[in-house]
C-alpha cells in the first residue's frame, strides 16, 4: 500500500470540524463531516449542497473521489447527485457535497456528521488515436441489459 501526502486546509469557521480520516485499518476511504450551521434538513426528493469547510491540494496525477457513506444510503436513503464526484488536482476551492434524499422522511445533517467518504485515485490519462474501424469483438454493439438479469 502506498501513501500520497495531502496538503489540506480547514476554513477559519471551521476549525472545529475534525478533518478527514480513515475510520478502519481497511478503509479505502476517509470521512469527510458537514461543516453547515446549526442543522440543515435535507427534506424527500430535496437536493442540498452541503459545505465541509475544506480545501485541499491534490498532487498532479491523482484526485479525490467525493462518495456517499453506504450506511446513509441502506438506512435513510440519503446519497450524492454525482457519484462519485471529482476533486482534480487544480482545484483549489472548498469541498462541497452535492446530497440528495431519496427516502421517505425528513433527514437531519448537524455540524461535524460523517456524510461523505473521500478516496484518494491515481489518474491516468488518455490520448486518443483517431481510427477507421474498430476492432470486432463477440459482444459487439450489444447493451444495455444485453446479457439478462441472470
Amino acid at each position: 500500500m502506498s501513501t500520497v501526502r495531502i496538503r489540506i486546509r480547514r476554513l477559519d469557521s471551521c476549525k472545529d470540524v475534525p478533518l478527514p480520516e480513515y475510520e478502519t485499518e481497511g478503509a479505502s476511504g476517509m470521512d469527510l463531516r458537514a461543516a453547515v450551521e446549526g442543522k440543515v434538513v435535507l427534506n424527500p426528493g430535496e437536493v442540498r449542497l452541503i459545505p465541509t469547510g475544506l480545501l485541499v491540494s491534490i498532487p498532479r496525477g491523482y484526485e479525490a473521489q467525493i462518495r456517499p457513506r453506504s450506511g446513509l444510503a441502506l438506512k435513510y436513503g440519503v446519497g450524492m447527485v454525482n457519484s462519485p464526484g471529482t476533486i482534480d488536482s487544480d482545484y483549489r476551492g472548498e469541498i462541497g457535497l452535492i446530497m440528495i434524499n431519496w427516502g421517505q422522511a425528513p433527514f437531519v445533517i448537524q455540524r461535524g456528521d460523517r456524510v461523505a467518504q473521500m478516496v484518494i485515485s491515481k489518474v491516468t490519462r488518455a490520448e486518443f488515436s483517431e481510427v477507421n474501424d474498430l476492432e470486432s469483438t463477440k459482444r459487439g454493439k450489444k447493451g444495455f441489459g444485453h446479457s439478462g438479469v441472470k
